[in-house]
This record gives structure tokens, C-alpha cells and sequence, in this order.
């Protein structure tokens, strides 16, 4: 289950970005930007950021996910589209010369501090 070590990760980039001068911070929630071919699953992810948050900053924070879609780029006619199949050839010109531009990130995008 490598989402263990995600949850690690994210939690090291969070406490990492806590400023030095709060006392006592605990973080509410945790928003994040995670690609639909990133092979994340959310449930497994959620229990394994739970497990390892505790006695820390983060225990009881919330993990807030959006799923962001598979998006491509054709490099020979430039078309560019969301592929919801694992056929990536483009609609437009047919080639499969293919760059893509999303789906497959895991992001921080900002977490929330308790007042």
C-alpha cells in the first residue's frame, strides 16, 4: 500500500511548512490536488493519514481531495482534451504522439490553521 508513504510525505511537506513562531499550531485541514492516475485510493489514504497524525499537529485534521482530471495534449496538432479511457490517441488527428498535462499529480494546495 504505498499510500502509507504518501501520507507520510504530506504530513513532513505540512509540518515542515508550519511557521516557527506558532505555538501549539494544529491544522484543521489539508487541501489537496491529487490526479486520477496517480493510483491514489482516497479511502486507503484517509485511514493511513489518520494513523500516523496522531500525537502531532495534524491529528484530527481533515484531508480535503480534488480529483483532477486526466488532461492530454497532442504534439502534432495541438488539440487538447480530458481522456476518461486509457486510449490516448487524439480525437481530432488521430496521432498517438501524446503529451500529458494532468492527472497524475499529488499537490499540497494549502492547509488551514486552527485559530
Amino acid at each position: 500500500m504505498h499510500e502509507m508513504g504518501i501520507a507520510q510525505q504530506l504530513v513532513q511537506i505540512a509540518l515542515d511548512a508550519i511557521p516557527d513562531d506558532i505555538e501549539d499550531p494544529r491544522i484543521e485541514a489539508l487541501n489537496l490536488r491529487i490526479g486520477k492516475l496517480a493510483s491514489v485510493v482516497e479511502h486507503s489514504l484517509t485511514f493511513c493519514f489518520e494513523i500516523i497524525t496522531k500525537d502531532t499537529p495534524l491529528e484530527n485534521a481533515r484531508l480535503v481531495i480534488e480529483a483532477v482530471p486526466v488532461r492530454i495534449k497532442c504534439k502534432t496538432c495541438d488539440h487538447q482534451w480530458e481522456a476518461d479511457t486509457p486510449m490516448f490517441r487524439c480525437p481530432k488527428c488521430e496521432d498517438g504522439e501524446i503529451e500529458m498535462i494532468s492527472g497524475r499529480e499529488i499537490d499540497i494546495t494549502s492547509m488551514e490553521l486552527a485559530d
